[in-house]
């Protein structure tokens, strides 16, 4: 296992959503992906009860017929006024900026999700929280989303880009079809391609200070 001189706190805030420096011409091998899955496995579970599977697509047809079912996903998303990462008004000209470079990340991803040599589909094994109570949902979605972002860490510890993009779960279905996930008992709750990234040099994101989001002791 090679992985990056990266102390926590590196990882922690360097680990971005990455799209236009996938490297699609290089290919990703098992073993680092069994590895990610890993460290993904040592993430808090519910119960002691782990729910979490990964679907982990390597086969082309397969990739690049995904990419098409999330571009068509994609489609409808730039319709979204105020939710299409574009129409979103961040209120300053700088940061306005900012949002149509992300923009063009999210189209340029768009473009080519298929053409990762992996996409990861994690998933809830074992039950489908579609129109569960708040504490059902999030219990469940509290088993995979750590460890899914605990893999994404990990993807990046050993130069590997990841992006968490929900938008296919619009034709879930479909998807699930493609890849003989059996629908009516597992839930899918994002997708991700995996490839080494072009550099390795990411840095933290601008984002407001902490005092923005904390509240202390009450609302």
């Amino acid at each position: 296992m090679t992985t990056l001189p990266l102390s926590p706190d590196e990882l922690l805030h360097t680990t971005r959503a990455v799209r236009k420096r996938l490297d699609f011409t290089r290919p990703v091998p098992d073993e680092s992906i069994r590895e990610c899955v890993a460290a993904a496995m040592q993430a808090p579970s519910g119960s002691n009860v782990m729910t979490m599977q990964f679907v982990i697509v390597r086969d082309e047809a397969t990739r690049r017929a995904i990419g098409d079912i999330y571009r068509q996903c994609y489609d409808v998303y730039r319709s979204l006024d105020g939710l299409y990462v574009r129409s979103v008004d961040k209120g300053s000209p700088e940061a306005n900026a900012q949002q149509q470079r992300v923009g063009d990340s999210a189209d340029y991803l768009a473009d080519h999700m298929g053409d990762a040599p992996v996409l990861v589909l994690p998933c809830i094994g074992g039950m489908r929280v579609d129109g569960a109570a708040a504490m059902g949902a999030a219990s469940a979605m509290a088993n995979i989303l750590p460890a899914t972002w605990s893999f994404m860490l990990a993807a990046r510890a050993r130069g590997l880009g990841t992006a968490w993009t929900t938008l296919h779960l619009m034709m879930e279905q479909q998807v699930a079809d493609l890849v003989g996930i059996p629908f009516e008992s597992v839930q899918q709750v994002c997708l991700s391609p995996l490839a080494y990234t072009i550099g390795t040099d990411f840095k933290p994101a601008a984002r407001p200070a902490p005092e923005s989001i904390i509240h202390w002791d009450r609302w």
